[in-house]
């Protein structure tokens, strides 16, 4: 039987919901959104991901094309009981809810002021006429949305949420997957930016984490009844 595309859409919606929510990405995005015009940085960071969410997908969409789908199922299905140990396992032995927050703020006002003495040299006045020159849609190619967006991709690169998603593609819809993890995307990043720094404060890690690990268990365990045909 072929995946579904509702439950390919529920279980990227739930994964990716977890798995940003508290994220080095999300906290970036914060923490961007304080210091630069928030529509860049919503843009910025909501391209990169909804670029690393398709791409994450095509290669689980290839993975049965390359092997049998029912090594593939095993393979998700040993992701998901590792990932859930893992994140139980982060979960526990937390220590302090904003360290991650803190070391993504001090990486990025490292680099904030590396470029500060740059932007000095600049009057506001030529910014604004340059502004003025460029087409409504080149505005989004500033630096700042090409900061946002590969700070973004290249945070998420390699991160669980995107091995993940490789190994739910390869096993469930792909459309569901990709339709699922673009929505819960916009709505974790549409948070940080509107929220601040003060949402990302108030987020516990260690639920988060603990949360993530029983979902990924919860999908382990359904993977594993289901079988490589879907069916329980």
């Amino acid at each position: 039987m072929a995946p579904s595309l509702l439950g390919g859409f529920t279980k990227s919606l739930a994964m990716t919901v977890l798995s940003e929510i508290g994220d080095k990405t999300f906290f970036a995005a914060a923490i961007l959104a304080m210091r630069h015009p928030r529509k860049l940085v919503l843009a910025g960071c909501l391209t990169a991901l909804i670029v690393m969410t398709a791409l994450s997908a095509c290669l689980g969409w290839a993975a049965p094309n390359l092997i049998s789908r029912k090594w593939t199922h095993h393979v998700t299905t040993l992701l998901f009981f590792g990932f859930g140990i893992w994140s139980l396992w982060e979960g526990f032995k937390e220590d302090g809810d904003l360290e991650e927050l803190a070391e993504v703020e001090a990486e990025l006002d490292a680099a904030f002021k590396s470029n500060k003495g740059e932007s000095k040299n600049k009057s506001k006045a030529n910014e604004d006429t340059k502004k003025q020159q460029r087409p409504y849609l080149m505005q989004f190619f500033s630096p700042i949305f090409i900061k946002a967006f590969s700070i973004t991709f290249f945070g998420e690169w390699g991160d669980k949420s995107q091995i993940a998603t490789i190994g739910l593609a390869a096993d469930e819809n792909p459309f569901g997957v990709v339709l699922g993890g673009i929505i819960a995307q916009a709505l974790c990043t549409t948070a940080a930016v509107l929220g601040g720094k003060s949402l990302a404060t108030q987020i516990s890690e260690k639920m988060v984490e603990l949360s993530s690990g029983v979902l990924f268990l919860l999908f382990g365990i359904m993977s594993l009844l289901s079988g490589p045909d879907g069916e329980l």
